[in-house]
């Protein structure tokens, strides 16, 4: 498929990466010439350059021959003309990014189908979205779920007071049949592991396990002696479009809010805007104004400031006075990799939120992936893909499959059940997979069918 990307900022290199890794014709284009050669040396893109709001290097670009047209620059503007030039060229699909919070006041499926796009993506909106399912599921750190709901993959931390810490992963899975769930990796330092039975837990491990939606909260008990629950207190840093749309959200599930911004007239239209959370005139680097507000009894801090310095440094300063979790925006994703060593909990990534939502548009196109989420900044991923319906595949046991080194099927999706599988568990058509796997088996899941 020939694919077009206009924008070569972190979105589209990080769309780049991953569409061209998948065998994609990709051509990117983008105005700051010294971007795209950089990129041209490291991926395997073809560059043009210009501004994608202009239809003649739309059309040096080869617009005619494109499938697929994704706009993600910084201008809301050029995305949404790039798009609608687009349209000329009869275009399969087109995709725009939109940060302006008025073009999806009252939804995107208003500005789609007056536009003709096929997809509007708010980052905003995205984050906001993964930041509320991370406040439900408390316990952990990262969260995807499949299946329209049945099936959720989640990252937990495992400490030294877990139940499941030195237990083997054989221990764990003559629990499955009550429990209805399946370790399917183990992250430990740099190290991605797909377990054996004699791989055991250690403290500091981050474990990914699949389980049944219901089935969730006696998982958690059982392995980490807790459930997740809705937070009592939050803390917001940062009274942007993200901090104000999860505060307006977290007082409908009757949460204690109080938002800290920096900017004085900021936080007289917060004042005025939410109901219910306490609008505090205030950065989050000021110790003392963390302790006044009783910093060392809130049970979550979500950091979404425009700075990456004052998020992380904001949620460092309230981990050290008590905050008993913290949820932190980081743009950077070089700093993603060390900030589990400093103590962040859950750093959030925009350019990781939105690619995935392209991601998983694009490919459910294709017909047989459903779904698809990015794990471990983007080094491993989850994707819920169709069995065929064809004959080899009636009553196959899922072993006789060949899977590439990497992966693991977590669970199956049969209707409205959900098999926690073992190798013996026998295919049906249309059965939903739930397959774990690291970059490296990517290319070999693609393609598990196609033989």
């Amino acid at each position: 498929m020939r694919i077009m990307i206009v924008g070569a900022g972190m979105v589209g290199r990080h769309l780049c990466e991953k569409l061209s890794g998948e065998g994609q014709e990709v051509v990117l284009v983008d105005s700051d010439e010294k971007k795209l050669r950089r990129l041209e040396r490291e991926l395997n893109v073809m560059p043009v350059h210009g501004t994608g709001a202009s239809p003649k290097v739309l059309e040096k670009a080869g617009i005619e021959r494109t499938e697929l047209f994704i706009a993600v620059t910084d201008s809301d503007e050029i995305n949404l003309i790039a798009c609608i030039i687009s349209r000329q060229y009869k275009v399969k699909t087109r995709i725009a990014r939109v940060r302006n919070k008025d073009f999806y006041a009252h939804g995107t499926s208003g500005v789609e189908e007056t536009l003709g796009i096929d997809l509007v993506i708010s980052p905003d909106l995205a984050m906001s979205e993964e930041i509320l399912r991370l406040t439900t599921l408390s316990q952990a750190v990262e969260v995807a779920e499949f299946g329209h709901g049945q099936v959720d993959m989640l990252g937990y931390v495992a400490k030294e007071e877990h139940p499941c810490v030195g237990s083997t992963l054989a221990d764990l899975r003559d629990l499955q049949d009550l429990y209805h769930f399946l370790v399917v990796a183990i992250t430990r330092g740099e190290k991605t592991i797909i377990p054996r039975g004699n791989d055991k837990v250690e403290p500091g491990d981050k474990l990914y396990l699949v389980a049944r939606r219901p089935d969730v909260p006696a998982v958690e008990h059982l392995l980490f002696a807790s459930t997740s629950r809705l937070p009592r207190k939050v803390f917001i840093i940062g009274g942007g479009p993200i901090g104000a749309m999860v505060a307006r959200q977290m007082e409908q599930l009757n949460i204690d809010v109080s938002l800290l911004e920096q900017d004085p007239a900021v936080c007289e239209t917060l004042a005025e805007q939410l109901d219910d959370t306490v609008v505090l005139n205030s950065d989050g680097l000021e110790a003392n104004d963390l302790l006044e507000e009783d910093i060392d009894q809130v049970d979550l801090v979500i950091a979404v400031t425009n700075s990456d310095t004052t998020n992380i440094l904001s949620s460092l300063l309230a981990k050290h006075h008590g905050a008993k979790k913290c949820i932190t925006l980081i743009s950077n994703p070089g700093f993603v990799p060390m900030l589990g060593k400093l103590g962040i909990d859950v750093p959030l990534s925009p350019r990781q939120v939105a690619a995935n939502m392209i991601l998983r548009y694009v490919r459910h196109g294709g017909g047989r992936i459903v779904s698809v989420a990015s794990l471990l900044g983007g080094e491993a991923e989850v994707v819920e893909m169709k069995v065929p319906d064809q004959d080899q595949f009636v009553d196959l046991p899922l072993k006789h499959l060949t899977f590439p080194h990497g992966s693991i099927v977590g669970a199956i999706i049969r209707g409205h059940q959900t098999i926690i599988p073992t190798g013996e568990t026998m295919l049906a058509p249309d059965d939903n997979l739930i397959i774990f796997f690291t970059s490296d088996a990517e290319q070999g899941v693609e393609s598990l069918f196609d033989k």
